[in-house]
């Protein structure tokens, strides 16, 4: 394929997806809450403790997005969640054990995850070729102290809290278009998400699929090409495949 007749020829800014496309979410907190874990419940099912926080996440941004109530500061939203989850059935036995302190320590995890394989190399050899930064719905200090944990070389960080809503709102996609001062079909949106991608593109931004082991469960099979009668512009499988890509 030429560099003319590339989905991605013209593009200068690349905008990233952070949790689940840039880091893995699942495997790092699942982790760390296993080396966090009270005296006597080191068999305790961390992962499922894991994927309830992240579901509680999805469920939380989504009603702000579409006007509802909540912060947006993912930290908030973190400790919010994380006191709704000690107050069920299935959790309540930590909550003795987990006082307000242990709690905010626990908050901060989702600030030290780690990138997948590819994230760091991948990310530097697109760098060479265009801006890149997050839009994300973690807030600006998640955001920088993961990039310096990961070591992720953002050009810019954007953030549902410094934009006034979460993805898929509006207000994100455009506002990071609008600070870029890029037209929209030179600005690229890359995530593991099929959702985010097609708010994008209602936005006129170009998209970039990535296959992600914890991200879109059966939906990932379904997503094709537009060249393969599909709605996203290019799929990929790691960062450096997106790097090899650009024109």
């Amino acid at each position: 394929m030429s560099s003319e007749s590339s989905p991605l020829s013209g593009v200068e800014a690349y905008v990233f997806d952070v949790f689940g496309t840039v880091v893995d979410w699942y495997g790092s907190v699942t982790r760390a809450l296993e080396k966090a874990a009270p005296a006597g419940y080191a068999n305790e099912d961390w992962g499922a403790f894991t994927k309830e926080w992240r579901r509680g996440y999805g469920e939380y941004t989504r009603r702000v997005a579409n006007g509802g109530q909540g912060s947006n500061n993912a930290d908030v939203m973190h400790r919010e969640i994380l006191d709704g989850m000690l107050t069920s059935e299935r959790w309540k036995h930590l909550a003795r054990d987990w006082d307000d302190a242990k709690r905010e320590e626990l908050v901060q995890l989702w600030h030290k995850l780690d990138g997948w394989p590819d994230s760091t190399e991948g990310l530097r050899a697109i760098k060479q070729k265009a801006i890149i930064g997050t839009l994300s719905n973690g807030n600006v200090r998640l955001l920088v102290d993961m990039a310096k944990y990961a070591d992720l070389p953002w050009d810019v960080i954007f953030s549902g809290e410094l934009l006034g809503s979460y993805k898929p709102n509006p207000k994100t996609y455009l506002g990071a278009i609008h600070h870029l001062d890029v037209p929209p079909d030179k600005c690229a949106m890359v995530a593991a998400h099929i959702y985010d991608l097609r708010a994008a593109a209602s936005h006129g931004m170009k998209t970039v699929y990535v296959r992600r082991p914890t991200e879109d469960a059966d939906l990932k099979a379904h997503v094709k090409s537009k060249h393969d009668g599909g709605d996203v512009d290019v799929i990929v499988d790691s960062f450096k495949d997106l790097a090899a890509l650009i024109p």
